[in-house]
């Protein structure tokens, strides 16, 4: 019952952040991608096609298009999973045609730009809506289902789908605009996956040393950062020795190395990068559940 509440308790927030990063995408398409008669992915990047050709609104057209996605969903992942795809659908073609406006305010006019600028700000805006557990639909749903029951990658076949589009956009108007949606499309994908993961650079580091007692103190001490052992063995010589594992931020870095490397010459270290840390003297844990898990 307490996990319930705070849930529910964290829902009006959740949906705040998902309408915020909708608002952030149509704007962006409107701004950067419409006037350089670029696409996006997804279904909305169907919808741009038509409304190049027969001046459809492309909200509507991508709510339309989401229907049949919307009842798949509700049919064949849940109705848990598709209430919140429904709600970031709707804002989301809300959104687009209540900023058509902007397309007269297209503040650049080189198309490069324009696919790099659409990218970044189209990141940010998804990043955010996937960030608050949220989805715009579209290609999301396809991807979920696809990776339900055909154990094919999520973001794989998403890509497929996408491609298909920018093959189409190449046929209609021409390889060039089809490759600067290549562009558009791949900065924003990188620009996503860095807003949901975070924007925390730290690094994960497990340290193998007959010094680990020594190590840890140093650590605590000197970094004011949490040690954990991990009990291991070495398959040659058959000593049981304790690994030591920390998360530093990437400015702790050098001086870790420079204590490890004072304490033990010899010690073997391995440094990962984390690409999101919670918990105390990192990021706080969001009070929102982890995405559904669509493989259950």
């Amino acid at each position: 019952m307490r996990l319930t509440a705070m849930i529910l308790k964290s829902k009006p927030l959740s949906y705040l952040g998902v309408t915020v990063g909708c608002l952030i995408a149509a704007c962006s398409i409107n701004l950067f991608v419409v006037p350089s008669h670029l696409l996006t992915g997804g279904v909305t990047g169907i919808a741009m096609i038509v409304y190049y050709l027969a001046e459809l609104p492309i909200g509507v057209q991508t709510f339309v298009y989401n229907i049949p996605l919307l009842v798949a969903s509700y049919k064949l992942l849940g109705k848990e999973y598709t209430v919140d795809v429904v709600i970031g659908t709707v804002i989301f073609s809300f959104c687009i045609d209540a900023t058509k406006f902007l397309n007269a305010y297209a503040p650049v006019n080189d198309v490069m730009l324009a696919s790099n600028f659409g990218g970044v700000f189209n990141g940010i805006g998804y990043g955010l809506v996937f960030r608050m557990n949220g989805s715009t639909g579209g290609f999301d749903i396809l991807g979920a289902i696809v990776k339900k029951y055909f154990s094919m990658n999520m973001g794989t076949a998403i890509f497929a789908f996408n491609c298909g589009i920018v093959a189409i956009a190449g046929f209609l108007f021409g390889i060039q605009p089809a490759l600067f949606t290549l562009i558009c499309m791949y900065v924003n994908s990188g620009v996503t996956d860095k807003v949901v993961a975070g924007l925390n650079r730290s690094k994960a580091v497990l340290i193998v040393s007959d010094r680990s007692a020594d190590i840890s103190e140093a650590i605590m001490t000197e970094l004011k950062r949490g040690v954990t052992f991990i009990h291991g063995q070495g398959a040659f010589t058959g000593r049981e020795k304790n690994i030591v594992m920390v998360v530093v931020s990437l400015t702790q870095l050098a001086k870790l190395k420079l204590i490890v490397h004072t304490i033990d010459m010899e010690a073997f270290l391995i440094i990962m990068s984390a690409s999101e840390v919670m918990g105390r003297g990192f990021s706080s844990p969001r009070r929102t559940m982890e995405f559904k898990n669509l493989e259950s």
